[in-house]
C-alpha cells in the first residue's frame, strides 16, 4: 500500500493553475486546502479599502497583524471555489479586481505581511493532510512537505486565464493590461529579498501549458503513487 504525502506544496506564478488543480487535488484526497495568495490579497485589498498608501511599509504591516481572514467553503453558487471573509465581510471577488492586482505583489514583499501570513500559514500546515498553494510554500512555509510541485506556464496563457475569468464576471480590463499586469507581477514577485518566487531544489516541476486541469491532477497522482 502506497503511504501518501501528508503536506503537499503547490507553488507557481498567477495563473499558473494552483488554486483550481490544488482544490481539486485536495478534494479527491479528502484533505484540507488552503490557497495562500487569497490572505496577501486580503491584506491588500484592507489596505486600499482603508486609504492606507501602499508604499507604507509600517502602517501596512500594522494592518496585516491586526486583521482577521477566514477562508471557508463557498457558502454562494456564483462560481467561487471559497469564501474569503475580512473580519467577517465577504470580500472573495474584491479581492480579484485589477488593483489588488496591481498591487499585492508590493505588498506580500514586505517583511512584516510575510511574517505574519507565514506564521498563520505554518500553524495550519501543522494539521496535516493538507494541499496548500502560494508562491513559497515549498522554500518557507512548509520547506518540509512531503511533496513539493511547482506549476509553471507561459505568460501570454497565463493572462489569457486571467482574462477569460474577467469576461465572465463582467470586468473591463483587456488582455493587454492583465498581460502587462501579469509581467510586472512575475518580476517582482522573482526578485523580492524575501520569500521570492521560485522552484525548492527537491520540487518537481509540471508546465500546464496545453494541459487541463484534470491532466495535471492525473500527473500529480502519479507521482504520488510512485
Amino acid at each position: 500500500m502506497v503511504n501518501l504525502p501528508k503536506t503537499i506544496a503547490i507553488d507557481g506564478p498567477a495563473a499558473s493553475g494552483k488554486s483550481s488543480i490544488g482544490q481539486e487535488l485536495a478534494l479527491n484526497l479528502g484533505y484540507l486546502f488552503l490557497d495562500t495568495g487569497l490572505m496577501y490579497r486580503a491584506v491588500t485589498w484592507a489596505a486600499l479599502n482603508q486609504n492606507i498608501k501602499i508604499t507604507d511599509e509600517k502602517m501596512v504591516n500594522k494592518l496585516a497583524r491586526q486583521i482577521k481572514i477566514t477562508i471557508q467553503s463557498p457558502s454562494v453558487k456564483d462560481d467561487r471555489q471559497y469564501d474569503v471573509l475580512l473580519n467577517k465581510k465577504d470580500i472573495t471577488w474584491l479581492i480579484r479586481s485589477q488593483n489588488v492586482n496591481d498591487n499585492v505583489s508590493q505588498v506580500s514583499a514586505y517583511a512584516g505581511v510575510r511574517e505574519e501570513m507565514t506564521a498563520r500559514q505554518r500553524n495550519i500546515g501543522k494539521q496535516g493532510n493538507i494541499v496548500m498553494v502560494g508562491r513559497d510554500i515549498g522554500t518557507v512555509v512548509l520547506p518540509d512537505a512531503d511533496l513539493k510541485i511547482y506549476l509553471e506556464a507561459s505568460v501570454e496563457e497565463r493572462a489569457y486565464r486571467r482574462f477569460k475569468e474577467v469576461l465572465e464576471h463582467k470586468g473591463n480590463e483587456t488582455y493587454q493590461e492583465i498581460l502587462e499586469s501579469m509581467r510586472r507581477r512575475d518580476e517582482i514577485d522573482s526578485q523580492r529579498s524575501i520569500a521570492p518566487l521560485k522552484p525548492a531544489k527537491d520540487a518537481i516541476i509540471i508546465s500546464t501549458d496545453g494541459k487541463n486541469k484534470e491532466q495535471v491532477i492525473e500527473e500529480i497522482l502519479r507521482l504520488m503513487k510512485t
